[in-house]
């Protein structure tokens, strides 16, 4: 790996990770996010925005007046060499051909670049020309392209007033109480009765928080002629879900029951019509306007736009830094509003596209970083003196294991599922698309007892294709693969999309509190002396304690236990995910557990308790 020459002490505590999948669509802003030779000397390097007028020796980079002032009013920069420029930009009297070589030739190329702007008609091209990307910018910008078509849109506030209505509606709703049940009404009308009361609370809850639209949909005389104004605010609820996993969590399934019926074909039919719409994407909005629509997913090829959508991680960068990079973005950001707004799409437009984006890096990163930290820390097992003192070999019968490995093999179980949660929560926005196609797609489902109370088992074979891909790809990653690779879909364990999407959103639950307190313990010794004293009598040190909660974690989050039978439970796909929840339930009981609370730790969902 290539951290391998990174002391103990140094993985144990680092909250960096290197990506070593730099494919993957995630877009992270780097210490320096453009190489010298391509800043362009002629523009300020601090705010990429007003021109040059100073030129400071010591720092080596070129200011505007205003920044320059501000960086150098205080501290150790007061006293810097610096060379200011006149209106023709010379240097009191010096050619411009004086400066630094390197700066000389940055300046010749942008000096090129811009006589190349200054036509109209060449426009287009000479943003191209500016970019000049590199292998990898071309790489982000292919995939970003490619993920466009499922990246949400983030909701505007008049879309987020429309969510509070439907959440509140949903909340009184008894929908699944009245439809999910044994009974010798039929089940068609049962269905039909229930979407016309969730379609009148919900016109209720108009007319009372805006009488003027509320006006608009008393006029009409049937639900059907205002099936579209319905179908936004469920889309509007879905789209929100995909983003905030965290929310809804006790009226989504009801939502979701409710779109799924009014598509059978006999609902759909006595209603006139269904309250499924696809989710709005980056891609459908852009291409909403086909008048407009080329220039508009010009955006998408746009180096820039990588600047503009960046997670800005604040691992490893002073304020100054993260300040600047921030500025950087801002600036990205209103350049790109500037450049692709028309009268088609409107620069706030522009800029809820570029937000929509960023939420998806930001998003993928949060749930990605924890698994890559905790992949990094397995790699410690593999030094044959951790190995010798923390081995993380199990054994059928013994704490709760349901499997039997030695610390080879489950070194090698550990790394397999770990890499299969993080490919799939690289993908979750797409596998969230695609269980739209699975649950809304008409077809007709059973109710049936799976044990666990009576559900609805529906195929999902779009799901399922896409995680064998997954699936398979995680093999390729891996050396050797340990356990069964079924995936449990539509049958007994996971009887739909919906709870399908319900365990792999809980993956970043369960490892999040285990990365946020590996990184806090060296936080709590600091300043209590008697705190260490006690880790060190009873672990140690403080990395012998962190060894002792990732072996734990690496021997009995992956040991096949929490589940009624093997079948369901082992070492499949969901078995390994149905282990970590078991291993998560029992923290409470492990030695170790005083130093989860002293770190703030609070539960697995947020809340007392799993």
């Amino acid at each position: 790996m290539s951290d391998s020459k990174r002391s103990l002490k140094e993985i144990l505590d680092s909250e960096y990770v290197e990506d070593s999948e730099n494919e993957e669509a995630v877009f992270e802003e780097s210490n320096e996010p453009e190489s010298e030779g391509e800043r362009d000397p002629s523009v300020c390097n601090e705010c990429r925005d007003m021109t040059t007028t100073t030129i400071c020796n010591d720092c080596e980079e070129n200011f505007c007046q205003v920044c320059f002032e501000m960086i150098h009013r205080g501290g150790k920069r007061r006293n810097h060499e610096y060379v200011k420029l006149d209106s023709d930009n010379h240097e009191n009297g010096t050619a411009p051909n004086e400066l630094p070589d390197s700066q000389q030739e940055q300046k010749s190329k942008h000096d090129k670049i811009n006589s190349f702007e200054a036509s109209p008609a060449n426009e287009e091209s000479a943003v191209n020309a500016n970019d000049n990307p590199t292998s990898i910018d071309t790489k982000l910008l292919s995939i970003l392209n490619r993920n466009a078509s499922f990246i949400p849109m983030r909701l505007t506030f008049e879309e987020r007033h429309l969510l509070r209505l439907l959440e509140a509606a949903l909340q009184v709703s008894e929908y699944t109480d009245r439809v999910d049940i044994l009974s010798y009404k039929s089940k068609p009308k049962r269905i039909v009765e229930q979407l016309k009361e969730i379609c009148s609370v919900l016109s209720g809850l108009v007319v009372a928080s805006n009488m003027k639209i509320g006006q608009k949909l008393l006029e009409m005389k049937n639900f059907s002629d205002n099936a579209k104004w319905f179908q936004d605010v469920f889309e509007i609820g879905r789209r929100y879900k995909i983003m905030n996993p965290e929310r809804m969590r006790d009226t989504y399934g009801k939502l979701c029951y409710m779109v799924m019926d009014s598509r059978l074909p006999q609902i759909e039919e006595h209603m006139e019509f269904h309250l499924y719409k696809p989710i709005k994407t980056v891609y459908s909005f852009l291409n909403s306007r086909p008048e407009d629509g080329a220039k508009a997913l010009g955006l998408l090829k746009d180096k820039e736009t990588l600047i503009a959508t960046s997670s800005i991680s604040p691992v490893g960068k002073g304020r100054t830094q993260i300040t600047r990079l921030i500025k950087q973005k801002e600036n990205a950001i209103e350049r790109l509003a500037s450049r692709y707004s028309s009268k088609y799409f409107s620069k706030e437009d522009i800029r809820q596209v570029l937000y929509s984006i960023g939420d998806y890096n930001g998003y993928i990163n949060m749930n990605r970083r924890p698994i890559m930290r905790m992949l990094e820390r397995l790699e410690l097992f593999r030094q044959p003196e951790i190995a010798e003192k923390y081995s993380i070999g199990i054994h059928y019968g013994r704490d709760g294991a349901r499997l039997t490995h030695d610390h080879e093999k489950q070194w090698h179980y550990a790394q397999q599922s770990l890499t299969l949660w993080s490919l799939i929560q690289r993908e979750m926005v797409r596998l969230w698309y695609m269980a739209d196609t699975d649950l809304f797609d008409g077809s007709q489902y059973k109710l049936a007892s799976t044990g666990h109370g009576l559900h609805r088992i529906k195929p999902c074979p779009t799901i399922y294709k896409e995680m064998h891909k997954i699936i398979s790809e995680c093999r390729s990653k891996t050396h050797t693969w340990v356990g069964s690779s079924v995936v449990h879909l539509g049958d007994d364990a996971v009887p739909n999309a919906l709870f399908f999407l319900d365990k792999y959103t809980q993956v970043p639950t369960i490892l999040i509190p285990f990365d946020q307190t590996l990184m806090k313990i060296n936080e709590l010794v600091k300043d209590d002396q008697l705190l260490l004293e006690y880790i060190n009598k009873d672990y140690g040190s403080v990395e012998d304690l962190k060894l002792t909660i990732l072996q734990d974690a690496f021997a009995h989050m992956f040991d096949g236990s929490g589940a009624d039978n093997f079948y369901m439970s082992g070492s499949c796909i969901d078995g390994r995910l149905t282990s970590a929840w078991n291993h998560c339930n029992e923290i409470s009981k492990k030695k170790y557990y005083s130093i989860f609370l002293l770190s703030s730790f609070t539960g697995f969902n947020g809340s007392e308790g799993f």
